[in-house]
């Protein structure tokens, strides 16, 4: 029976972006690849995959994602803000007509990633457009020096992450739940999971349960969360303003 597809179009989006995403995809299926749509066709201004069916999430699905999910973290990457295989250079993240650069630079040390390629680049690109002003970023800096001085590194190595896993990366369907959209790079494995967090993914509980068969968490993680989705809420807040800003001066500020 033939394979039903579904292709992508982003004719808006910038020189490289299909194939960025196509990269991310076959990365994390080298891990697992029931997770991710497999990668059909790359074209200059699309992305073919085979097509998920929706159906509504369930305990059990969401338990099952969250083994497979700390299985593809454990399978690693060389270095924090290291790609994935198949790409050079910096990546994208955001919405595929409104891509903001994301930073990929290997490095040994999460805190030092995090604060350099996270924190402080997206500061920075909110000071140029705007979304707030010099005297509002206090805190996001402060916090990023503590990162920097390794306050919050651990004795994880870099974990394979999706890179963007809101709820709405996540899909439930009759194969079990899969991620789409991904902005894979060598990361902490927190980020993922406060990612799911930040817009409420379904039964969350269980798929972090259902995680820490496979690999238990670090203590303190929840203290954590806040933390992990600075970055975030700094890219919302530079997409689409709104609060978004508020809210992340409120996470930083739980750091400093």
């Amino acid at each position: 029976m033939p394979t039903s597809t579904y292709r992508k179009h982003l004719p808006a989006g910038p020189a490289g972006y299909a194939e960025w995403e196509a990269a991310g995809l076959r990365w994390l299926a080298a891990a697992d690849s029931g997770c991710v749509p497999d990668v059909i066709d790359v074209g200059a201004d699309h992305l073919t995959m085979t097509h998920l069916s929706r159906i509504p999430a369930t305990a059990e699905a969401a338990e099952e994602f969250g083994r497979r999910l700390a299985a593809i973290h454990d399978s690693g990457a060389a270095a924090y803000g290291s790609p994935p295989e198949g790409w050079e250079g910096d990546g994208f993240l955001g919405p595929a007509d409104e891509p903001l650069p994301l930073r990929l630079r290997p490095t040994q040390r999460w805190g030092e990633f995090w604060a350099d390629q996270r924190i402080l680049a997206v500061v920075d690109l909110g000071l140029t457009r705007g979304a707030w002003g010099r005297g509002d970023v206090g805190p996001f800096r402060a916090v990023a020096e503590r990162a920097r001085a390794g306050d919050f590194d651990d004795d994880d190595r870099p974990a394979r992450i999706h890179g963007d896993l809101w709820s709405g990366n996540l899909l439930f369907t009759p194969e079990g739940a899969k991620m789409i959209d991904p902005a894979a790079h060598g990361g902490h494995r927190e980020s993922d999971l406060a990612m799911l967090a930040l817009f409420g993914a379904p039964h969350l509980e269980r798929i972090v349960a259902a995680y820490e068969e496979i690999h238990p968490l670090a203590p303190g993680w929840r203290e954590r969360v806040a933390l992990h989705q600075l970055h975030p809420l700094l890219l919302h807040a530079v997409l689409f303003g709104g609060g978004y800003a508020a809210q992340a001066v409120a996470a930083a500020r739980t750091y400093v």
